[in-house]
């Protein structure tokens, strides 16, 4: 929940972070002012893939089991 507050409050990040302290969102955006390359590419293919697995062990945990073992488990 954290890492996806971060990147959707890039301003905040932005304006909060110290001369030495770098956010991903920040970096990110450094990254890709000067130009889309395959490392922002890349970054954002990990992201993604990090955000459906998230989404998908969560519904697995939140799923309700069946009482005796019989149902759909899936």
């Amino acid at each position: 929940m954290a890492f996806t507050l971060s990147i959707d409050e890039f301003v905040i990040a932005f304006f909060t972070s110290g001369p030495t302290a770098i956010t991903f969102p920040i970096r990110v955006y450094s990254m890709i002012r000067f130009g889309v390359t395959p490392v922002i590419n890349a970054v954002a293919a990990v992201v993604l893939v990090i955000s459906f697995a998230s989404i998908l062990l969560a519904v697995r945990l939140a799923r309700p089991r069946v009482a005796g073992g019989i149902g759909p488990v899936i």
